[in-house]
């Protein structure tokens, strides 16, 4: 694999969870094309899915030549999206990808330095539970989506116990059983990494306290297993970010995402 930049050299820290978002990404991809300096990880189940079906520069690309590669790695899909872990490389592949159409998003890396929750209490469940749920804030979040899409952003969930040892998905309950928020949990007690993905909470649990509860037990559950790094990823223009930081999460660096409908 070609070397990266020597940019994230400094944190020790954000190297190990990039190097844990690079193996996760490879690890639940159905396939993978390798390419210099990158690699397409795809899934023709979730062909939908942009999560699922994207290129990761893992290495230096040449940026020029970049647009076509991904070009060449996701013709068979409507869109393209390009995930860079390492700034000065997407420093580099900004300007070819602007003039290919891609539009750029930061997206923080934050980790958990704060002490370790001692109570938790959300439960582990199985994808059952949650398809319901997760349906509904999918149509909360894109209202034009149709059916396919959702149903395409729900089930790719399964996939994601490919991605890591330790796969969990957790959930809050309400007073009636119902879920209310929920997460996923991906550990790799060997490195000592985890990572929190996806924290969200049903319309109809807003402010309640069910998402405080489901990330302190993600934490426990990491700290518990071994995993001395823990981190999630938040839009850098949006409110989450700071109410990590107030759970106890710092910035740590960026990943950048180039897109193209």
């Amino acid at each position: 694999m070609t070397t990266p930049s020597d940019a994230s050299d400094a944190d020790p820290e954000l190297r190990r969870i990039q190097a844990f978002l690079i193996a996760f990404t490879r690890r639940q991809a159905e396939r993978t094309v390798e390419f210099p300096g990158c690699f397409a990880a795809l899934d023709d189940t979730f062909a939908l899915s942009h999560g699922n079906n994207n290129v990761l520069v893992d290495g230096a690309p040449d940026p020029e030549t970049l647009p076509a590669v991904v070009e060449e790695a996701m013709s068979h899909l409507a869109h393209r999206s390009v995930y860079v872990p390492d700034t000065a490389v997407a420093e580099a592949c900004s300007g070819p990808l602007a003039r290919a159409g891609y539009t750029r998003t930061a997206v923080l890396v934050m980790r958990h330095t704060g002490p370790v929750p001692e109570l938790g209490g959300a439960r582990e469940v199985d994808l059952p539970a949650l398809r319901g749920p997760v349906a509904e804030s999918w149509k909360r979040f894109l209202p034009d989506a149709d059916a396919d899409t959702v149903h395409a952003l729900v089930e790719r969930r399964a996939a994601r116990r490919r991605g890591a040892d330790d796969v969990r998905f957790l959930a809050s309950h309400d007073e009636y059983g119902e879920v209310a928020s929920w997460a996923d949990l991906y550990m790799d007690p060997a490195s000592g990494v985890a990572q929190i993905e996806d924290l969200v909470t049903a319309g109809t649990h807003l402010g309640q306290g069910h998402a405080g509860v489901v990330l302190d037990t993600a934490v426990r559950l990491a700290a518990t297993a071994g995993c001395t790094t823990t981190f999630l990823t938040a839009m850098a223009d949006d409110w989450p970010r700071h109410w990590y930081a107030r759970k106890g999460f710092v910035t740590v660096g960026e990943m950048h995402c180039f897109e193209r409908a």
